[in-house]
């Protein structure tokens, strides 16, 4: 049996029951349906949030967008800020990029020294051909480089990269509605200065005239944030019970903050914890946080070496890269 936590927060849609779900390209909204009870009924539901919108999410807590750079909490631990070539602007960073350290923004980048990272990152973790991976080395380097990749997943997919090493996320989470009911509105775009529009003249494709467009909402029975820390595999990393605490304590206060933060996930999707957020099993966020600052001030072995973050590299555009 898996060694997981599991928690099952039950929300409410605010200011009123009506909730704009999450859609995908082609698809809309995500509805489908799922067996309630113990008589084999089956009611229509709905994915709200799905698990990489929730990673995101997640992720978000532990990032101030005002500073670019990590929250309080989470500072002095490794992460990759990458910057422009010319005058050092800031870019993105392996906390904020949808791939991580296997950002194609940090692999085409180069240090302060002018070593290159794709190099640098595959001499770090030891991949090379016809070899098997050594897990344990390769935990140990991604939690010196950034340990949040060992939270939220990390995957090296490019061919560049021998063996192609895949971390899943440790932690997942989404959102489903149960018993839903659709919601239908509408309105119009108005266009107060062309009242009209002639034959052959330029309409709404570019964002002329008035344009109506239907709406639709939801309202369900019951809406729930299902969410799972996969404990087994964190220990499985075989890092210091020290690091090990550590990401799980990052784990448990990524969950409690988003929920004390609230959950405004669209203009017309809002929600709040149906019950106090301290029924939920997690201890509240303050005491997370100076568990997760304790670990890291207390010194940790995987970073005795680790220079202080973060490890600036710099990405050079295409054009930059014809001037040179």
């Amino acid at each position: 049996m898996s060694k997981r936590e599991m928690y099952t927060i039950e929300l409410k849609a605010v200011p009123s029951e009506r909730f704009q779900p999450t859609g995908f390209p082609d698809l809309g909204a995500a509805k489908f349906e799922k067996p309630v009870g113990t008589e084999g009924k089956w009611v229509d539901a709905i994915l709200v949030e799905s698990v990489q919108s929730m990673a995101n999410r997640f992720e978000a807590v532990g990032w101030n967008e005002a500073n670019r750079e990590p929250v309080s909490t989470l500072s002095g631990l490794p992460w990759v800020k990458v910057v422009a070539d010319d005058g050092d602007r800031y870019l993105t960073s392996s906390r904020t990029e949808a791939h991580r350290l296997a950002s194609a923004f940090i692999k085409d980048s180069k240090t302060v020294a002018g070593e290159d990272m794709l190099t640098k990152i595959k001499e770090l973790l030891d991949l090379t051909d016809d070899t098997p991976l050594d897990m344990n080395h390769y935990a140990r380097t991604i939690f010196a480089l950034d340990p949040l990749c060992l939270i939220h997943g990390v995957f090296f997919a490019d061919g560049k990269w021998p063996g192609q090493p895949k971390t899943p996320r440790a932690l997942t989470g989404f959102i489903e509605a149960t018993d839903v009911r659709e919601v239908y509105s509408g309105g119009v775009k108005r266009d107060d200065v062309r009242h009209s529009i002639s034959e052959g003249a330029r309409g709404a494709a570019e964002g002329y005239g008035s344009v109506p467009y239907p709406r639709s909402e939801y309202t369900a029975r019951s809406i729930a944030l299902y969410v799972s820390i996969d404990v087994k595999q964190i220990e499985t990393y075989g890092l210091s019970p020290e690091a090990t605490q550590l990401l799980l304590a990052i784990a448990r206060w990524e969950v409690r903050s988003l929920l004390e933060n609230g959950l405004r996930l669209r203009t017309a999707c809002e929600f709040e914890p149906l019950n106090e957020t301290g029924t939920i099993g997690l201890a509240d966020t303050e005491t997370l946080a100076s568990e997760i600052r304790g670990l890291i001030d207390g010194g940790l072995p995987e970073l005795a070496d680790s220079d202080e973050p973060p490890l600036i590299v710099r990405w050079v555009s295409k054009k930059n890269k014809k001037k040179s």
